[in-house]
């Protein structure tokens, strides 16, 4: 498995993915601490449920670092052109160089990027053809363990069984309260949040219409292109197999090249 690792250089995104991993810190360490871990060792919950969060947890955080590294579909500075599709390039007027349609140029970046949708600073890098599978699976990812969060929340107070073995001396006892309306409204936050973007980022796939050709251009002259659900997001996770698309450790493979082979016999 090859993983093409990618940093960009700005203090601004380096706070943003600071904040969001302190977020995701936050809930993972108080969640368990106060609810989770002590309703566990009284018998109160099972097993699998704290197992489903901790797990929860580290798909959202391994999400995040490989969206984070991940080379978004960045073009190198000669790139090789097939004759048969030199038609569907086009010239940078910003960096000079030659790319593919619907490519863009990042100016926070410096460099062009096939297919991108936008640059998020939440991640300190771009969303293009590379990555963009793996934005969606941070935007997944935070929505499950962000109502995990809320759900824990909620049951600490009005559905579990009182605990009774607390050490009332300790910091995370005297605070308990305060330690969980901050988890809740985080998630509350995280949740609303993610939930609007992962919903626009689907409308855009299954439409065929990147986040910034539809800032540039008219309603009208949008081309909207139909299409299934399963192709879109077969074609953007680079895979047909589902259970393929939850998993965060793995490499991409354009399925258009696949696709042409075929059709050439």
């Amino acid at each position: 498995m090859k993983l093409r690792l990618h940093f960009v250089v700005d203090p601004l995104g380096w706070l943003c993915v600071s904040m969001v991993f302190g977020i995701w810190l936050y809930n993972s360490v108080f969640v368990p601490t106060l609810v989770l871990l002590p309703h566990y060792n009284e018998g109160h919950i099972p097993w699998a449920l704290v197992v489903c969060y901790y797990l929860a947890s580290a798909l959202c955080i391994l999400a995040l670092l490989r969206a984070s590294t991940a080379d978004p579909g960045r073009l190198p500075p000669d790139p090789h052109i097939p004759f048969s599709e030199r038609a569907d390039w086009e010239l940078c007027n910003k960096c000079n160089l030659m790319r593919p349609k619907r490519s863009h140029h990042c100016s926070r970046c410096g460099h062009c990027v096939r297919r991108m949708d936008h640059h998020c600073p939440w991640i300190n890098n771009c969303v293009g053809e590379d990555n963009h599978w793996l934005f969606l699976q941070l935007c997944f990812y935070t929505q499950v363990l962000s109502l995990f969060t809320l759900v824990m929340d909620f049951c600490q107070y009005y559905y579990f069984q009182p605990l009774t073995a607390l050490d009332q001396d300790t910091f995370t006892t005297q605070h308990e309260l305060a330690l969980l309306r901050v988890s809740a409204l985080m998630g509350l936050v995280m949740f609303g949040g993610m939930g609007s973007l992962f919903y626009t980022q689907m409308a855009g796939i299954i439409s065929d219409t990147t986040t910034i050709e539809k800032m540039s251009r008219t309603l009208d002259e949008i081309h909207v292109t139909k299409r299934s659900w399963q192709w879109a997001l077969s074609e953007v996770f680079g895979t047909r197999w589902k259970l393929l698309w939850l998993i965060p450790l793995r490499s991409r493979h354009p399925l258009q090249a696949a696709q042409s082979r075929r059709n050439e016999v």
